[in-house]
This record gives structure tokens, sequence and C-alpha cells, in this order.
């Protein structure tokens, strides 16, 4: 049988050895594209990840005025603090990325312009209203579309909140951080359930002021983050292919270098 798109042949092998270096961790890839959006300067995003949703996330960063700019592996990310973004000419496609409209929606609420959110078929399917909250209740004006996307957001004049997540949700929990950065005081989220932490590991990193406590997570305002040099971690989610490939074939040895062990994304 010939190769091809839908077809391959597969022959059972007798070991699997090798040392791989995985894309970027996507969570964490869009982290660092948002936060670098906000820093002063040009912060260098090295082991970028390659799938569709970091892309969108790129995309969406240049329409508000971002520098972006790819150089193999790496992404070159440019900003001037929150006062450069500039209205999008039109609707901000998330296309099938979740993480791109919560995450995005938490700086937006901060900014003096309308913006409006959308995605693909699939995303306007999904409840945003969990994000849209305590957005509004930061001073923010969003309209979702019967609790849906496209998600419309008039920003600014942001006030400091002590918000409580009914659902634990590493997203939301980033959308106030980054709505906090543009308050008028310290903002702090308190979450039932321990959700993935990677925003309050890497903002500190950027220079935000952060502090976390037992369920807490508090921000203090900045006009402006500080540029990263950083490569991005590999995807333990990905790794977990070789790790049972390496299990089940005997005599197998496999190492995988540059892999994020970060105990809330590892469970």
């Amino acid at each position: 049988m010939v190769p091809s798109p839908r077809f391959m042949r597969l022959r059972p092998a007798s070991r699997l050895r090798g040392r791989f270096r995985l894309p970027g961790d996507k969570s964490i890839c869009h982290r660092l594209a948002l936060f670098s959006a906000l820093a002063q300067g040009e912060s260098r995003l090295g082991n970028f990840s390659t799938s569709a949703d970091c892309q969108s996330t790129l995309r969406c960063l240049e329409a508000l005025g971002v520098g972006v700019r790819r150089q193999g592996a790496d992404v070159f990310v440019t900003g001037s603090g929150f006062d450069a973004l500039r209205a999008a000419a039109g609707p901000l496609d998330a296309e099938n990325s979740g993480s791109t409209l919560r995450m995005l929606a938490g700086i937006l609420a901060g900014r003096p312009f309308r913006s409006t959110l959308t995605g693909d078929e699939s995303l306007r399917r999904r409840p945003v209203e969990r994000v849209a909250a305590p957005l509004r209740a930061m001073g923010a004006k969003l309209e979702t579309t019967d609790g849906k996307p496209p998600l419309t957001i008039d920003g600014g004049g942001l006030r400091a909140v002590s918000w409580e997540l009914p659902v634990a949700s590493a997203q939301v929990k980033t959308a106030i951080l980054l709505a906090g950065l543009q308050a008028d005081g310290v903002t702090t989220v308190r979450e039932p359930a321990p959700s993935r932490d990677h925003t309050e590991r890497l903002l500190p990193a950027f220079g935000a002021r952060v502090e976390t406590g037992e369920g807490r997570v508090s921000i203090q305002p900045q006009a402006a983050l500080t540029p990263v040099d950083l490569d991005a971690p590999g995807d333990v989610s990905s790794a977990a292919f070789f790790v049972v490939a390496a299990l089940i074939l005997p005599d197998s040895c496999v190492r995988i270098d540059g892999v994020s062990l970060n105990p809330r994304r590892t469970a």
C-alpha cells in the first residue's frame, strides 16, 4: 500500500529508543504571548507551540496592534504596555480557542474601546458568563449572545475586586488577574479548589506583583510588564504517548527533554 494522507501501513516495533524535545505546552504559550503583548519591549518566546489555538492568540494580538514575528521555533512579541493596544478593525476571531477568548477578555476589559470576541461554530456554543460576570463587577460592560459568544466588551475604568470563583477555572482566574493589572487597587481571586497555576507562576517573571496564599491569588495594578527571553517547556500530555510506548515495548529507553512538570499540570 502506498502511504497517503488517508492510509498508512504500520509494522510492529521491537523497541523504542530515542531522545525527544516536544513543542511548547499550549496553556503556557497562550499566557507567554498575552503577557508579552503587555510588556514594554520585545520578548523572545522559544519552542512556541505550533497548535492552531496558540496561532489564534497571536493573530488576535496582531489585530490589536502588537508586533509578532516568527523565526523558526521562536516567536518574538513586541509590546508597549496596555496603553498601546488599539481597537481592532473588526471582530477578534479566536476560532476554536476558548483559552484565547476567555483570557484576552481580561485584557480588553480594561481598554477604553469596544472589542468583539468571536470564534467558530463550536466556540460560539460555549458559555462565557463565568468570565463575563467578574469583569462586569470590575466595571467593564460586557454583552453576550444568550450567554455565549460573540462577546462584546466596552472596557476601561476598572475597580479592584475580591472575587470568589464558584468553580475552579485557570482561564477565568487569569482573565480577572489581567483585568486586575489595570484596576484601581489590589485584585484578589479565590478558588474553591486548586486550578492550574501557570499564570501566577509566570507573571512575576514579567515583573508583575503577585501574591499567593491558601486558595487565593492577589495582583497589584501595573502600567506595563517587563519583556522576557524564555523557552516554553514541552507539553506533558504529548510526552505521555512516548512514555506509554516505552513502557509497553521491552528493552525500550526514551529521554524527553524540557517537559513541564508543574504539579498542577502533571496530575
